[in-house]
């Protein structure tokens, strides 16, 4: 960028005016966002055969996903800080730079090692990326109606990353290699990375006297790094072994300790202010529930089509299409465009209440196929719920918060649904195994009595798919609850009211 440039930018936005180049901008974060969020999901239908190839025991196989999982969700508060010291602009370049490396590396894995730590390091990137790229929208979209517009993009691509990976994992593993699977994310950053720097700049104000909270980066990265292992490990011990417990209460207690450490530090990695508002915390604890609910048809949804209905991993992809053209109609189309005018838990509310419909809907599924009668209208009703949900949901958490703070406001959104995911994933999980082998196990008991003791294969593998498929439908009404509960919170939390002309959209009032 030429200095003539940027003196224009400088005395514009010293004027108070808006960036001419704002909504290029805003392209630019939604592809750095998108990278982020489908990479989490991306590399599952590759897994089988990256596992084939690198020779992976079932054991060792879940660190693919664990990895990154486990970078991003415990260095997020690290990042979103770093962010805030040295430049939302710098930490965006940084992290879309550091994704590109370490995708390339993943792809290039010649072994599992190589393969685990190159997923460990894009999720390290990953954590200074996402919240530099949220609060550099914050910064850059002022004005509460552009605000709505800008922030409805971003929750649709916040809330349809995840299907989008799984189309884009089916495609790739399917017709390229499980390897391009990472290989994609290096021309997408490279083109985030040009557009970065013509399109994006930071605002005046972050705190450049500021230090880095050392011990809070311990206690508090510490403690997230334990609970969202924790709860990955949960899936393969199950929720009463001694480590999965031991991680869980021990992230717990550093959390605990890095609270009153934020209190007390005078630079704190998380200052106490952002969690106290009403508006703000429960903007967090909404997004948590609801992405806990998510997240688990996610994976129920994925295993039914494929294992079940014997889907090939692209028509699996293809088949969740629907969510994700239902999300980016419910975040652009009814709460962007809604958001100015109505108080944000207007929206939240329902769209939770929504979301909950479409899981219920799913707990009658059976082992016959029900895609068109089942899946098809859950997933247009969690879609249309979740759009109506992310917007409001970021909006309100990233309003009103000082310049220097946006990084870790921003960080703490992602921190919600990061940790809310690693959890949802983990917990109904573990329900559906147990309510599976509940049902196989008396299931099949009675149907060799019934056959006089000799039961034939196909009665078995028929007794054996309806209890997998009970064990799916009994945790997903648990993900229903949850999503209720979102609802709850976001009723009586959010009091937020709509912002008038020229406030973050939900900024409290």
């Amino acid at each position: 960028m030429s200095q003539s440039q940027s003196r224009t930018r400088g005395r514009t936005e010293a004027a108070g005016e808006a960036d001419p180049r704002r909504w290029w901008g805003l392209v630019v974060i939604a592809l750095a966002q998108l990278m982020v969020v489908l990479d989490a999901t991306i590399v599952n239908i590759a897994l089988p055969s990256a596992q084939r190839e690198l020779h992976m025991s079932d054991a060792n196989r879940q660190w693919v996903i664990t990895a990154y999982t486990l970078a991003f969700g415990g260095l997020l508060l690290l990042g979103g800080r770093i962010a805030d010291l040295v430049g939302r602009k710098r930490a965006f370049v940084t992290g879309l730079v550091g994704f590109a490396v370490a995708s390339a590396l993943g792809g290039a894995a010649t072994g599992q090692g190589m393969l685990f730590g190159a997923r460990a390091l894009q999720g390290a990137f990953g954590a200074l990326l996402a919240p530099a790229a949220l609060s550099l929208l914050t910064t850059t979209f002022t004005d509460g109606k552009e605000r709505g517009k800008a922030f409805g993009i971003y929750g649709a691509i916040a809330g349809g990353g995840s299907a989008i990976g799984l189309i884009a994992g089916g495609l790739l593993t399917e017709y390229l290699d499980w390897r391009w699977c990472l290989y994609v994310n290096v021309p997408i950053a490279l083109i985030a990375i040009a557009g970065a720097w013509v399109f994006l700049h930071d605002r005046r104000g972050h705190g450049g006297a500021a230090r880095l909270d050392v011990p809070g980066v311990l206690l508090g990265c510490g403690g997230l790094v334990a609970i969202v292992y924790g709860c990955s490990e949960a899936q393969p011990r199950g929720w009463n072994d001694g480590l999965v417990l031991g991680m869980l209460v021990g992230g717990a207690a550093l959390l605990v300790v890095f609270a009153w450490w934020q209190s007390r530090a005078r630079y704190p990695l998380l200052p106490l202010h952002i969690v106290r508002n009403r508006n703000r915390a429960g903007a967090f604890l909404t997004m948590a529930l609801a992405v806990i609910a998510m997240f688990g048809m996610f994976l129920f949804m994925t295993y039914y089509l494929q294992v079940v209905l014997g889907y090939s991993p692209v028509k699996t992809g293809m088949a969740f299409l629907p969510i994700t053209a239902a999300i980016i109609v419910g975040s652009t189309q009814i709460s962007a465009r809604l958001l100015h005018h109505i108080p944000p838990r207007v929206l939240m509310v329902p769209g939770a209440v929504l979301a909950a419909a479409g899981l219920a809907w799913l707990t009658t599924l059976t082992a016959e196929p029900a895609y068109v009668s089942h899946v098809l209208p859950s997933e247009i009703l969690v879609g249309l719920g979740m759009g109506l949900i992310f917007m409001p949901v970021m909006a309100t958490a990233t309003a009103g918060v000082a310049p220097q703070d946006s990084g870790v406001t921003s960080a703490t959104v992602n921190t919600a649904q990061q940790v809310g995911g690693s959890i949802g994933t983990a917990l109904l999980n573990t329900i559906a195994t147990s309510a599976s082998a509940t049902y196989i196990g008396s299931h099949l008991a009675s149907a060799a009595r019934e056959a006089g003791g000799r039961l034939t294969p196909a009665a078995r593998d028929g007794v054996v798919k309806d209890g997998v498929v009970h064990g799916f439908t009994v945790a997903i009404g648990w993900g229903a609850g949850i999503m209720l509960l979102a609802a709850v919170v976001a009723g009586v939390l959010v009091n937020g009211k709509a912002p008038k002309h020229g406030e973050g959209a939900g900024a409290p009032q």
